[in-house]
């Protein structure tokens, strides 16, 4: 029996809410999270009240996400989100402390196809369904249940992505499955066939003309024939980049272990050709999904450590790197990352620093940190966040560190880019670890103009098609997928 859930309001702000993607279950919240939620939870009320806010409304904008940011900061000892207190209640005074002008580019976003074989995982993603869909989708609410009775249709995608967030430019991308194989576990954690990521694409570039979107092309090159098809997939779907998971098909029992072996960047069966071949066709952008194991082995030697990346990064210098997650692993209880240690080269970042060093790739390289779900993670941990982010810095540098959100599973991204924006790096990190600050320039390189460099972008042109953009094509995309369900290149 299919599953039927009602709107509900969020009791909560996003980043408190333990939330999670298809990649990951929830993670058990600590006794500081509990405090927090708490403390949050009591107050949220009575300050929408006060303002004559519904309450779902406080918590899906700015000054619920004030509140929140501030009871997060106060509970990890202060002097990671510089937010003042009327924030919680003056609309100007939360603009001024979470909004910004900086140009964002989104690189990791998904929805799911309504044909989509994710029967399997309803009941890992009910959690975050009940929690995220229809907090403020007005007026096309029953677009919403198009997905396995979930809100992970395109309609929510548009809402979250677009609708209700500063994002200029998003990069549409998928789980791993094989396309039109008998086996029907081996398609169930694909959320898009390339053929839909590009119709999409197609779709959305027909009506609003403004480039709003990328894609990728998933490839599995541990499978027979899926590098030969890189040529057809770069002359029929554009691809941005090639998107991989190292861990799909590892052996054992979970949501990847469905193939015939996991594989590594660099090794020489199939790593090395698969790299090869993104060269040839020129699309020279590999985008690895590393860390966020689902269950597989963790560690330096698990099939998602990032172990490979110094290597093939110095192999093949022309290939830029988009490290997904940066090797962030979801923490186990109140374990946290800390600061790099040699004795802790295989813990979550360390791996990628680590793997850079023994290298010798330095700051500027051709490896890119990708913050999807990591940044989500850290956010309501900022002792945490000033270690993952100053690690990252350093070894990747400024210009080496892109902004993504994994969003649509999170709901609108609005929160995160806000969040970023007002988190800093404590001046006593900096000084006893080295790291950089999180300075108003670092941050606009972070949210975007970094990928605007990879994925060859004008910025100036973007902000100009943006701000011209009365969005109006949105509504025609979701008048188009209420008749024809996910749009598809074939």
């Amino acid at each position: 029996m299919a599953v039927k859930l009602s709107p509900r309001a969020p009791r909560l702000p996003m980043f408190l809410r333990g939330l999670h993607t298809d990649e990951y279950p929830t993670v058990s919240p600590t006794e500081r999270d509990l405090r927090v939620n708490t403390k949050v939870r009591e107050a949220g009320p009575k300050s929408a009240k006060r303002i004559s806010m519904a309450l779902a409304d406080y918590w899906s904008g700015r000054q619920g996400t004030a509140a929140g940011l501030r009871a997060v900061d106060e509970a990890a000892g202060g002097g990671f989100y510089n937010i003042p207190k009327e924030a919680e209640l003056d609309k100007a005074a939360a603009d001024e402390a979470l909004g910004g002008t900086q140009l964002i580019i989104d690189a990791q976003t998904h929805y799911i196809s309504e044909k989509a074989n994710y029967k399997e995982w309803n009941r890992l993603m009910i959690g975050t369904a009940d929690s995220v869909m229809a907090d403020r989708f007005k007026g096309v609410q029953k677009l919403v249940f198009n997905q396995n009775e979930l809100g992970y249709s395109l309609a929510e995608y548009l809402r979250c992505v677009f609708l209700e967030s500063e994002t200029a430019v998003a990069v549409l991308t998928s789980a791993p499955g094989v396309e039109g194989t008998a086996d029907k576990r081996s398609e169930i954690m694909r959320m898009l066939t390339n053929a839909e990521i590009y119709g999409t694409q197609e779709l959305l570039d027909r009506l609003a003309g403004t480039g709003r979107i990328l894609s990728h092309s998933i490839v599995h090159p541990n499978i027979e024939g899926q590098i030969d098809m890189m040529d057809r997939w770069k002359d029929w779907c554009s691809p941005a980049g090639w998107k991989v998971y190292t861990l799909y098909g590892s052996t054992g029992e979970g949501p990847f272990r469905w193939g015939e072996k996991s594989w590594l960047l660099d090794d020489e069966q199939i790593g090395v050709p698969f790299l090869e071949r993104a060269r040839d066709v020129g699309v020279p952008v590999i985008c690895a999904h590393k860390g966020i194991s689902a269950g597989c082995a963790t560690g330096w030697d698990g099939p998602s450590s990032p172990k490979d990346v110094g290597p093939v990064a110095k192999a093949f210098p022309d290939i830029k790197f988009l490290i997904y997650h940066s090797g962030y692993e979801t923490r186990e209880g109140d374990l946290e990352e800390g600061p790099y240690k040699e004795e802790e080269y295989g813990l979550g970042t360390n791996r990628l620093i680590k793997s850079l060093r023994d290298a010798k790739i330095g700051q500027g390289s051709n490896v890119y940190g990708e913050m999807g779900t990591t940044w989500y993670q850290l956010m309501a941990h900022p002792v945490e966040a000033a270690h993952v982010l100053g690690k990252l810095l350093m070894a990747l540098g400024e210009d080496n560190l892109i902004w993504g959100t994994d969003c649509i599973f999170y709901g609108p991204s609005q929160p995160m880019i806000d969040a970023f924006r007002a988190f800093q790096i404590p001046q006593e990190f900096s000084d006893r670890y080295g790291y950089p600050q999180l300075t108003p320039k670092v941050k606009e390189k972070i949210l975007g103009l970094n990928a605007a460099r990879i994925y060859g972008l004008d910025p100036d042109e973007v902000r100009a098609k943006v701000r011209n953009d009365d969005l109006a094509w949105v509504k025609e995309a979701m008048n188009e997928f209420s008749i024809s369900g996910t749009p598809s290149a074939i």
